[in-house]
């Protein structure tokens, strides 16, 4: 008997949840196939055969289970009884062994075919596989096909969009020919499976349009009514609506039940633009109508009944957490028990930058076709801060402290799955206007979940803004392993004390959280009285110049 246990697969990971077993309860499996698949907290993986034998499952769907623990067993001794049995059932003495034989043969038939290589000579088939898109990720899901079955595709083509709890990304033909899928949308499928073929063809284009036309008509004829925001149908039969991870996690950000959202995917299953859509009109509850016809007088007065959200309800609902989400709240635990972490706070007089900013925004906008935000100023003034306090810019590995001779300055954006931090490379050696063609392109790409594993990973201090939301004051986590971050907040105008008369300044409050360990109050309280002193005298940020020029130069 051998055991099937969970392997190693990270230093901070422990458990894992079964998401799937792929073969059941006493099949006989053969040695390398795949029998599971496991979810961990940054990815999925597959659990594969180490020997030939019978398969008992001793964890069901859905367990945690720790790593190492036993999750099944395989009966070696059972290998000469199967062979047997599957003799026994290829012989056509009865009618019910010849019905077993088929789907056995049909199973069978896709192992035995050679696999073509990605360099054959023109005319033979061309797998279309998924590439490998980050170390932790090992499954993707399908989120689109941009071609349908059966069509003929340009080299270079765009046939696919595949979507990662992380980002998205394109497929593209690499041959033409006519295409063949071997996956439907809104699989989950792990990295380096085939999800089409590629038949080589230099034929066929010109004719390859009429097919095309043939397939859209069933996409167009499920398009929503004249009046998609009163009532959307969908099919009855689909008793449980599923949805691809990034959408999943979009809806438990959102707080969004399934009954919210129209799903246009296979089987009503929801992708993330859906959710977009469903967030664009709040509090649409999509219904189902018991009888085609809607447009009934009866019909109005039935609706309120099957209505979501009622007044004075108590209803609940448990939803699991996604695994972007259970990252966060493991890194921000992380970060609170493993830092002595203080933080210090000032005030920042914005009237110097907000009035550059109303004075010069359009002529910047003119000239670099990007607005002049707070972003930059911010940016700016911290790498000069940095630089003059390293610690606050360094971070401590084991018994050793790492400086930093460069600012990579991460930026935290909110978005829909959660808050993500990408990372704007070499800040202090980029101008006013390069910072915020990068803080847009980043914001931008992360809302849209197209942001890669490099632009999210590294980083040696943290920017997050909480005034985009109102806080007026805030101690943000640190972002480990950095051992700072600075937190922006509303800018409100109080009165304040300057030559001996109270006047009204527009105000903010600026709060530095930082890892005691390496950084002394004395460096914490200086860089974050530095960084205010450049805030507040921005022509410091333009190399002592006039400001306009310098704006526009940079």
């Amino acid at each position: 008997m051998q055991a099937v246990t969970v392997p190693h697969i990270g230093e901070s990971i422990n458990e894992v949840t079964i998401a799937r077993w792929l073969k059941q309860d006493g099949d006989y499996v053969q040695q390398d196939e795949v029998i599971a698949e496991i979810e961990s907290e940054k990815a999925s993986f597959e659990i594969r055969a180490e020997v030939a034998g019978r398969l008992h499952i001793l964890a069901e769907e859905g367990a945690d289970v720790q790593v190492g623990a036993a999750i099944a067993e395989i009966d070696t001794d059972a290998e000469a009884s199967q062979q047997a049995g599957d003799a026994g059932e290829r012989k056509p003495e009865t009618g019910a062994a010849s019905v077993k034989e088929q789907p056995v043969a049909d199973d069978r038939a896709p192992e035995a075919k050679p696999k073509p290589s990605m360099h054959q000579p023109s005319g033979e088939p061309l797998e279309v596989k998924v590439p490998s898109v980050g170390e932790s990720i090992q499954q993707v899901t399908l989120a689109r096909w941009l071609k349908p079955d059966g069509a003929f595709v340009q080299l270079d083509e765009v046939i696919a969009e595949l979507e990662s709890e992380k980002a998205s990304f394109e497929i593209r033909a690499e041959t033409s020919g006519w295409l063949h899928h071997q996956a439907k949308e809104g699989d989950d499928v792990p990295i380096g499976a085939i999800i089409a073929v590629i038949e080589p063809s230099m034929e066929g284009a010109s004719s390859a349009a009429q097919p095309a036309e043939t397939q859209s008509v069933p996409a167009s004829a499920s398009a929503p009514s004249d009046h998609p925001h009163i009532t959307v149908e969908t099919p009855a039969s689909s008793a449980t609506l599923r949805a691809t991870p990034v959408a999943a996690a979009m809806m438990a950000d959102q707080h969004l039940s399934p009954a919210e959202v129209r799903g246009s995917g296979p089987s009503g299953k929801i992708r993330k633009e859906d959710v977009r859509a469903a967030l664009q009109r709040p509090g649409i509850t999509i219904e189902k109508p018991a009888q085609p016809s809607d447009q009934s007088p009866a019909q109005p007065a039935a609706q309120p009944a099957s209505t979501g959200t009622q007044a004075f309800s108590r209803n609940e609902r448990r939803e699991r957490m996604s695994n972007l989400r259970r990252t966060i709240s493991r890194r921000l635990v992380e970060a609170k028990n493993t830092t002595a972490m203080l933080t210090t706070f000032n005030e920042v007089d914005m009237s110097a930058i907000m009035q550059i900013r109303n004075q010069y925004k359009e002529a910047f906008k003119e000239k670099h076709g990007v607005s002049l935000g707070f972003m930059s100023f911010f940016t700016k003034a911290c790498c000069y801060a940095l630089q003059e306090w390293p610690a606050v810019n360094a971070y401590i590995d084991g018994d050793e402290i790492i400086y930093h001779d460069y600012c990579d300055i991460s930026i935290a954006v909110s978005t829909p799955r959660g808050l993500v931090v990408p990372v704007i490379r070499n800040a202090e050696s980029l101008s006013m206007a390069e910072i915020e063609r990068k803080v847009l392109e980043l914001a931008t790409k992360a809302r849209e979940g197209k942001l890669s594993l490099e632009e999210m990973t590294g980083g040696t201090f943290t920017i997050t803004n909480g005034g985009v939301f109102g806080s007026l004051m805030s101690t943000p986590l640190l972002n480990l392993p950095q051992s700072a971050i600075l937190g922006m907040h509303k800018i409100q105008e109080r009165p304040v004390v300057i030559n001996g008369q109270i006047v009204a300044r527009p105000m903010m409050y600026v709060a530095l959280s930082y890892d005691h360990r390496i950084i002394d109050g004395r460096e914490s309280v200086s860089f974050l009285v530095r960084v205010k002193e450049l805030l507040e005298n921005p022509h410091q940020l333009l190399s002592g110049r006039d400001p306009v020029k310098s704006l526009l130069e940079l």
